[in-house]
């Protein structure tokens, strides 16, 4: 079998699944990314993986102290003894081919001296795996690019038929990528840091370059957390489809599904979207709760309100949830977009959906969700994405957007998202005879038909009561209705049209 076709994991299941199941065995290739971006921690991982498939594997440092690879392999739990460190500099002592950390100085010697003594480590230790930190020092020894690049030709010559595959770290401080580089190794792999004004870094990473092989093409996001880099592969949903039955999925309030039709059907996106407290989230809570009583997983998360008063709003609302998460049939996750990245907020969710079956999601809001992007331009593109999937899964899916102000033609949306979905819930404030009201209604539903008629929403202890068509008022999507006269609809739940 050619070695293109053959895959070496690397101690991420999220890098594995970009790359198309791990690397090419017994090549070069190049990892190079900005400092603090987890070029040594990924490295350390990829060397893990090695061992744990009983592997030997060696790492060649001419940067960072045996020290500093030990507070790194602390931090996540890891013991480096099983790795062997080949240390280029740091500490005076003799050189013995017998110590599990040898020393060298580069300092006394020119580069080919340096480039001989490692080949001959690499001789007496056959690894199957190794890493080579950093090329930054490699390229200071030899002052000139020509001579650098040859020799990296020259490792990369040296080492062929040894099968060994070797990652070679390299910091992109105060410079452009090395092109003539990356014209060398079979693959180039970039690491970014990126800083925010508020929050936690965010760090992607990208498959630049992977000859001869399809690569997930792109951004990806990842994390460093206790245990090592998790990577979450951009979501591609033409990958991912199942069949499934269309049909209408119930609120559990008869005059909430007549508006829709029957209900909201599978596979389909749902927007509710209004001010501040019209109602919005307790609309998604019924639909929840009545999707749990069907015996159905329902995945919520949640940006602005934490799990305790999500809870206890649902309870004054006489909207039990308590029940079906208590059995499982209920997930509540309360998320921090100061502390998330869009990546890790998509993946979770598919997360949800492909292993854990849910047929519902709940997304609330999209505002918090917004606040998580680095750029309102790339919203609607990820957004996309993630409901082709979740349509494709047969997912119902439920997005609150707020917009802002209370009433009148002036509220507006953060950002405009209404054409993605394929249901728009509208929700509003209005006021008759000296009381604030609140209205629903349907203003679109691409799989099939709905009532056009604007209905009063109430809320209360006894739970969600939707009633007839408001015929007797005109103006109410603008907060300021005329009365027509009569009475019809107002404080009526019987739903009679």
């Amino acid at each position: 079998m050619d070695d293109k076709d053959q895959r070496m994991k690397t101690g991420t299941d999220g890098f594995d699944a970009i790359l198309g199941g791990g690397l090419p065995p017994n090549y070069f290739y190049l990892l190079e990314g900005d400092p603090g971006a987890g070029k040594t921690t990924l490295a350390l991982q990829f060397l893990f993986e090695g061992i744990k498939h009983g592997e030997s594997v060696l790492y060649v440092t001419l940067s960072e102290t045996k020290s500093e690879l030990e507070a790194v392999a602390r931090s996540h739990g890891w013991d480096l003894k099983p790795i062997p460190i080949y240390e280029l500099f740091a500490e005076r002592g003799p050189l013995s081919p017998d110590d599990h950390y040898t020393v060298f100085h580069p300092s006394d010697v020119e580069l080919a001296d340096t480039a001989k003594t490692v080949l001959a480590e690499v001789e007496r230790r056959k690894p199957a795996r190794m890493v080579i930190d950093s090329l930054a020092e490699l390229r200071m020894l030899a002052r000139e690019p020509i001579i650098y690049r040859r020799q990296i030709l020259g490792f990369k010559h040296h080492l062929e038929g040894q099968n060994t595959t070797v990652l070679l770290l390299d910091d992109r401080t105060g410079r452009s990528p090395d092109m003539q580089l990356h014209s060398i190794v079979h693959g180039v792999v970039t690491m970014e840091k990126l800083a925010r004004e508020y929050g936690v870094t965010r760090r992607r990473l990208e498959a630049v370059k992977m000859r001869g092989m399809q690569v997930s093409e792109g951004y990806h996001d990842y994390v460093i957390r206790k245990g090592g880099l998790k990577v979450f592969p951009r979501l591609r949903a033409s990958e991912h489809g199942k069949d499934f039955k269309i049909e209408p999925a119930s609120s559990g309030v008869a005059e909430l599904d007549t508006m829709m039709g029957g209900g909201i059907d599978r596979g389909t996106s749902t927007l509710l979207i209004g001010p501040a407290g019209s109602g919005k989230s307790t609309v998604s809570l019924q639909f929840a709760a009545a999707a749990c009583s069907r015996g159905e997983r329902v995945s919520v998360f949640t940006f602005e309100e934490s799990q305790q008063t999500f809870m206890e709003r649902a309870k004054g609302l006489a909207i039990d949830l308590a029940s079906p998460r208590s059995c499982g049939l209920l997930e509540v996750t309360q998320l921090d977009p100061a502390e998330l990245s869009p990546g890790e907020f998509v993946d979770t969710i598919r997360a949800a959906v492909e292993e854990r079956n849910t047929r519902m999601v709940i997304i609330d809001s999209l505002n918090g969700f917004l606040q998580a992007m680095p750029g309102e331009q790339f919203l609607a593109i990820q957004l996309h994405e993630l409901l082709t999937f979740l349509n494709q899964q047969g997912v119902v899916s439920l997005m609150v957007l707020a917009q802002a102000g209370l009433i009148g033609t002036a509220m507006q949306a953060p950002v405009d998202v209404s054409y993605l979905a394929d249901t728009i819930l509208l929700l509003r404030y209005f006021e008759a005879f000296g009381e604030v009201r609140q209205a629903i209604s349907v203003v679109k539903k691409r799989s099939g038909r709905h009532e056009r008629s604007i209905r009063e929403l109430q809320l209360s202890s006894s739970g969600i009561r939707v009633g007839a068509p408001l015929r007797d008022f005109q103006g109410i999507l603008t907060g300021t209705p005329s009365f027509l006269g009569g009475t019809a609809g107002i404080g009526n739940s019987s739903g009679d049209d």
